[in-house]
C-alpha cells in the first residue's frame, strides 16, 4: 500500500516536467507527468506518491491529510 503525501509546490522546472515541493521543512523533487493538462503553479498543494504528483488539492485538504497522518503517527509512537 502506498500513501500520498501532501506537499506545496515551491518551484517548477523550465521544462514543466518536475516540481520542487516542500512539506514540514522537507523538500523533494516530484515528476509532473501524471498531471498533463492540469495547470499547476508555485504555491499549489499537491499529493505526491512514488515521486510523482498525483493530484492537486486545496490547502484545507492538505492540512486535513496531515492531521490524519499525525493521528496515525501518534498511535504508532505509543
Amino acid at each position: 500500500m502506498c500513501l500520498a503525501i501532501p506537499m506545496q509546490i515551491i518551484a517548477i522546472d523550465g521544462s514543466g516536467l518536475s516540481a520542487r515541493c516542500e512539506a514540514r521543512g522537507i523538500e523533494r523533487e516530484a515528476g509532473l507527468l501524471m498531471m498533463q493538462g492540469e495547470t499547476l503553479a508555485v504555491g499549489d498543494y499537491v499529493m505526491i506518491s512514488l515521486g510523482q504528483v498525483m493530484q492537486k488539492v486545496s490547502a484545507e485538504e492538505a492540512a486535513l491529510a496531515w492531521q490524519h497522518y499525525d493521528e496515525i503517527f501518534a498511535v504508532l509512537d505509543s
